[in-house]
């Protein structure tokens, strides 16, 4: 192994996947001097995706870490904020009622003799006639997302708020500010069509464009589902997870909004024939699109389909349709390549993790790209950390679609069967059904995001909720959820409306 310094990092791919590694690299490595030439060459026949336009609340610490200012990024970028998702028709109707629970980010700590789960099983045991949704009573964010309010108040910093929040972004517009601040900080920017990538034992010696030759020690492949960079080192480098999760493509569509829509500050995901709707609103548009079974609708099936949702009311600028790839890579790490974002996997944006994993992914090179040619154990230990994260979040998704009880065609009969492929969650469930689930249920795992409190909120919202029988007297559960109910109403309080805080950004 050859312990001398990183001197060069070459990465392939703009896009958020590019943009975000390209600016994390030089934020870590060249803060002080210049120490480390890093440049990004991308392709200007190559366009970016730009779907994906919602975030998890972890996403505003990447940002924060990168010096960026919130409200330029919100300005530039389009933004609104997030506080969760909102999941419809997951479930049959009750009482002639679409079923729906709320996701937030949040977690209240526990105000009394128990937790606050265990407050609100046994209050829904002890009046199941008056029981109140999981969501609405044990978070903050509920009463935000039913008043359209934001987490933010007048004397918040940046990057806080009343409770977990993430972003609603235009992709584009993201990584186009991104590559500003990046190449401000002094990352090398090229604009050329990768024609070849040549590879000697086991590593790629130079990527060649239609401008010339690259050497470097250290290439990161951002160039989307092809891989171009890390498929010419391991062809046999790909888990796919299609059985369990089969909604492998996606029709999306931006839309104009009608006069004195608001947008509002959580996205939706209504479940559909074979697959779900996103609804996702920014300040000036609204994103919308069907992530869709592939093998059971065609192209156009799913665009009518998505049309018939939605309605005709409001005006179409844009439909694309996708292919996606769902799975990870066996090894992200081979060789002196590295890849990152779709190069490295996808999983079906049902929690907005997408630029997430870029992140992860990223971040993890601060502790294991330290000389030029890493020990094959840093590469294991990438790689196990990856694939970790990437089945951690099989898990959860899948989890969204086993607990369903609709039965009203193959792809949801088959969807309610899907933890069949994850036998731990089937221990888990199995387990779930006489205790809550807590931290220790999961603290094996890779996940950093999401923990036993949001499994707890899909959990029951999606009713799968365990029968304890724990001794508390009903004045204490009574006082808990009722401490939960001036929590709330404080919350209420002091938010501002989630326009007033997009009219205030703008004025900065």
């Amino acid at each position: 192994m050859n312990n001398s310094p990183l001197k060069s990092i070459t990465i392939v791919g703009g896009g958020s996947t590019g943009w975000m590694t390209a600016l994390y690299l030089s934020k870590l490595y060249n803060h002080s001097s210049n120490i480390i030439d890093i440049r990004l060459i991308e392709s200007k026949e190559i366009g970016i995706i730009g779907v994906g336009e919602a975030t998890v609340h972890s996403l505003r610490f990447f940002f924060a870490a990168m010096g960026l200012d919130e409200n330029e990024l919100l300005r530039e970028t389009n933004a609104t904020l997030k506080t969760g998702i909102l999941f419809r028709n997951w479930m049959k109707p009750v009482d002639g009622k679409m079923h729906e629970y709320f996701h937030p980010f949040e977690q209240q700590k526990p105000s009394g003799k128990i937790d606050n789960a265990s407050a609100w099983i046994l209050n829904n045991q002890i009046n199941e006639s008056n029981s109140t949704p999981f969501a609405e009573a044990t978070s903050l964010s509920f009463s935000l997302m039913q008043n359209n309010l934001s987490p933010k108040t007048h004397y918040l910093n940046q990057y806080q708020g009343i409770v977990p929040y993430g972003y609603h972004l235009d992709a584009t517009l993201m990584a186009a500010f991104l590559k500003r601040k990046a190449t401000q900080a002094g990352v090398e920017h090229i604009e050329a069509n990768v024609t070849d990538v040549l590879v000697n034992d086991g590593n790629i010696t130079e990527v060649v464009t239609d401008l010339g030759s690259f050497k470097s020690d250290i290439f990161i492949d951002c160039t989307g589902f092809k891989g171009l960079l890390i498929q010419s080192l391991k062809n046999d480098n790909w888990q796919s997870f299609e059985t369990e999760l089969p909604c492998n493509k996606a029709v999306a569509m931006q839309r104009e909004y009608l006069p004195h829509q608001l947008p509002r500050a959580y996205t939706t995901a209504t479940a559909l024939s074979h697959g779900w709707v996103w609804e996702i609103d920014l300040t000036n548009r609204q994103g919308t699109g069907y992530v869709y079974d592939g093998n059971s609708l065609t192209r156009e099936q799913a665009e009518a389909e998505l049309k018939a949702y939605l309605g005709d009311e409001q005006e179409i600028i844009r439909t694309v349709h996708l292919d996606m790839k769902i799975g990870c890579r066996r090894e992200f790490w081979v060789g002196n390549c590295i890849a990152m974002g779709l190069a490295g996997g996808f999983i079906e944006p049902l929690e907005s993790t997408g630029l997430h994993l870029i992140n992860l992914g990223a971040r993890l090179l601060a502790t294991h790209l330290t000389s030029s040619n890493p020990s094959q154990a840093i590469r294991t230990s990438y790689n196990t950390a990856m694939k970790g994260l990437y089945t951690d979040l099989r898990q959860f998704i899948v989890l969204h679609y086993c607990l369903t009880d609709r039965d009203d065609n193959e792809f949801w009969q088959k969807a309610a069967q899907s933890s069949a492929f994850i036998p731990a969650l089937e221990q888990k469930m199995t387990l779930w059904k006489d205790k809550v689930c807590e931290y220790v249920d999961l603290a094996n795992g890779y996940s950093s995001v999401f923990t036993d409190e949001n499994y707890r909120y899909v959990l029951y919202g999606m009713q799968h909720i365990p029968e304890i029988h724990i001794p508390c007297p009903k004045t204490e559960i009574s006082r808990i959820l009722d401490n939960l109910k001036t929590q709330q109403f404080r919350a209420k309080e002091q938010s501002l409306s989630h326009q007033e805080f997009l009219a205030k950004i703008k004025k900065f």
